[in-house]
């Protein structure tokens, strides 16, 4: 994974080891906002923002899915980083436009020379003022979400007012235990840390699949960012973090609400798009070393996404 240090790289895992063995994420660094309020330091302007992605990643997947739902893509353009993240992070395969670099972290040092921190995707880059405007997805999927549509003239909110407590709620319980979860589980270094992550994970997707036999969505009868935010870990789980990850308690193939509620928002027009098993496997299984120091990336499993859903009763 590596970080930097004042502005120098360094190939360094996470530390573990004064935590128990858990895994503790830490906090992006880059946390501004894209207003269309007036004065705003980052206006939202057709061609003016450029999106760093990994397609591996869930938290840089929820950004490619908010840019398609929300008609971004003639406005902001892309860099897809290549799956394997090895000595020097996330690296391009070809130089990326803008200043023709070709790893992750000389673009936070274009931004802040002595930039100290981990290198994370997705990064939102502001060619305006040549700096990182936010490298934080839950962020920058609410900028994606409001601030563009009178620029695109999509007002589909996936945010509403209506349903903010709701929404957040959710997402509360869903980032520590779900999409974090799986990491807890993937990178704790103890049995016990370890096996606390594990039943916290599979305890809450329980809950997940109970609440889904009731509710068409997590908040209510219309998809929302809540939803988004789930399905970029559940459409990894079976192929990645069942075996991986040690996440092998159950397979979301085995929760009958839960993979339902996934193949459906798979079946999104445009989602399927997204969403690269290639990339998503390759990253995982080969640039994990420390997990699977033979880099073999399985060939399976063999996953069922475009049979129907079976939602429409709920």
């Amino acid at each position: 994974m590596g970080k930097l240090v004042e502005g120098v790289w360094q190939d360094v895992w996470y530390e573990t080891k004064s935590n128990g063995g858990k895994f503790v994420r830490e906090d992006a660094g880059f946390r501004d906002w894209i207003s269309n309020e007036p004065g705003a330091k980052f206006q939202p302007e057709s061609g003016r923002y450029h999106l760093y992605v990994s397609l591996a990643c869930p938290w840089a997947h929820r950004t490619l899915i908010f840019r398609k739902l929300k008609g971004l893509e003639e406005h902001i353009d892309v860099t897809v980083v290549c799956p394997d993240m090895m000595s020097e992070g996330w690296q391009m395969g070809l130089p990326e436009p803008l200043f023709g670099h070709t790893r992750m972290h000389q673009i936070y040092t274009q931004a802040k020379p002595d930039y100290t921190g981990r290198v994370t995707v997705p990064v939102l880059w502001d060619k305006k003022h040549n700096t990182i405007v936010s490298n934080e997805s839950s962020e920058i999927i609410r900028m994606f979400n409001s601030e563009f549509n009178e620029l695109t003239g999509n007002k589909t909110d996936y945010y509403p007012q209506s349903e903010h407590d709701a929404i957040d709620e959710w997402n509360a319980f869903v980032y520590p235990n779900v999409n974090n979860g799986v990491y807890r589980c993937g990178f704790a270094t103890t049995q016990s840390a370890y096996e606390e992550a594990y039943n916290h994970l599979f305890d809450s997707l329980d809950k997940l699949d109970t609440h889904l036999s009731r509710s068409r969505y997590l908040a209510g009868s219309k998809i929302t960012e809540a939803d988004w935010r789930l399905f970029t870990t559940l459409i990894r789980f079976d192929a990645v973090y069942v075996g991986h990850f040690k996440c092998n308690k159950k397979r979301i193939a085995d929760y009958p609400n839960l993979h339902g509620y996934m193949k459906e928002l798979y079946q999104v027009p445009g989602i399927k798009e997204t969403t690269d098993f290639y990339h998503i496997k390759r990253h995982y299984y080969f640039s994990h070393t420390g997990i699977n120091p033979t880099q073999v990336v399985p060939k399976g499993p063999e996953l069922d996404l475009e049979s129907p859903h079976g939602r429409d009763s709920i």
